[in-house]
């Protein structure tokens, strides 16, 4: 072989090598879903807010309820005025008649929004007072389970102890055993006795 061929030889395995090293690289893009994103593009995608919030979008269909139920609350509100409503010229007459009335109806009024405002502190104290009786009573009932739990759990573990016991040679000691089982008999008798 001669220099020639040899340089042949090289250029023809670096051409080879190069060409493997491109496919595998374009095999690599497209195995990773083509060409990384830009540094740009990235601190872009990542500063952008229009990601999915549920927490956001909770809020804003709540907004969009209460809005709809304003709506329709003042809109029940106009048509009861004008079915409740007389026409406006008895209004005026009505109006003209009853001065000094107005004034009286005024203080009355007053005086009705402060009873009513006291009648609201009386509910409201009703209402937080039966709250508070419930939740008590929820406590007390959370606490006798609590209790009964945990005298089951001693019960248990005071049983497993004794059933466990064991002979200096390492038999079981039979005596917590028959205890144990003349104990299910007769829960056993007393619960066929009782039905």
């Amino acid at each position: 072989m001669t220099k020639h061929d040899n340089e042949r030889n090289r250029n023809h395995e670096e051409k080879n090598k190069r060409m493997t090293m491109m496919k595998n690289k374009k095999r690599n893009i497209s195995r990773l879903g083509g060409s990384g994103l830009s540094l740009d593009a990235f601190a872009n995608a990542k500063s952008n807010n229009s990601q999915y919030n549920p927490s956001l979008i909770k809020k804003q269909r709540e907004i969009y309820k209460n809005a709809k139920n304003v709506q329709k609350y003042k809109k029940m509100l106009k048509q009861q005025n004008q079915q409740n409503d007389p026409p406006v010229a008895q209004r005026h007459i009505e109006n003209l008649n009853v001065t000094e009335e107005d004034n009286k109806d005024k203080n009355k009024r007053r005086k009705r929004k402060k009873d009513s405002a006291f009648s609201l502190e009386e509910l409201y104290k009703k209402q937080h007072e039966e709250k508070e009786k419930e939740r008590m009573e929820r406590e007390a009932i959370f606490q006798e389970k609590k209790e009964q739990q945990e005298k089951a759990e001693v019960h248990r573990k005071t049983l497993r102890q004794k059933m466990l016991k064991k002979t200096r040679k390492g038999q079981p000691v039979m005596k917590y055993r028959i205890e144990h089982l003349l104990e299910t008999i007769q829960s056993s008798a007393k619960n066929a006795s009782g039905n």
